[in-house]
C-alpha cells in the first residue's frame, strides 16, 4: 500500500459519517482537494499535512499508520 493509499485510508476513517463538505471545513481545506486526498489522486504539501494534523489533533504519523489497528 503506498503512502498516498494509506493516507486516503485514514482520511476516510478519521471523516466517518460527516460530509466530505464539512470534513473539509473542519481541516482547513477545499473539498475538491479532500476529494482527490481520500481517493489517492493526489500528492500532499506538508503544509496540508500540517493543517490537517492540528485540525485533528494528531501526529503525522498518526495519518500514515492502518486505522483498522487503532
Amino acid at each position: 500500500m503506498t503512502l498516498s493509499e494509506k493516507l486516503a485510508k485514514n482520511l476516510k476513517a478519521r471523516r466517518g459519517k460527516l460530509s466530505q463538505d464539512a470534513f473539509a471545513r473542519k481541516l482547513g481545506i477545499s473539498r475538491a482537494t479532500l476529494t482527490r486526498l481520500e481517493n489517492a489522486g493526489q500528492n500532499t504539501t506538508l503544509k496540508t499535512l500540517t493543517q490537517i494534523t492540528k485540525s485533528l489533533r494528531c501526529d503525522v504519523g498518526d495519518l500514515f499508520t492502518d486505522p483498522s489497528n487503532n
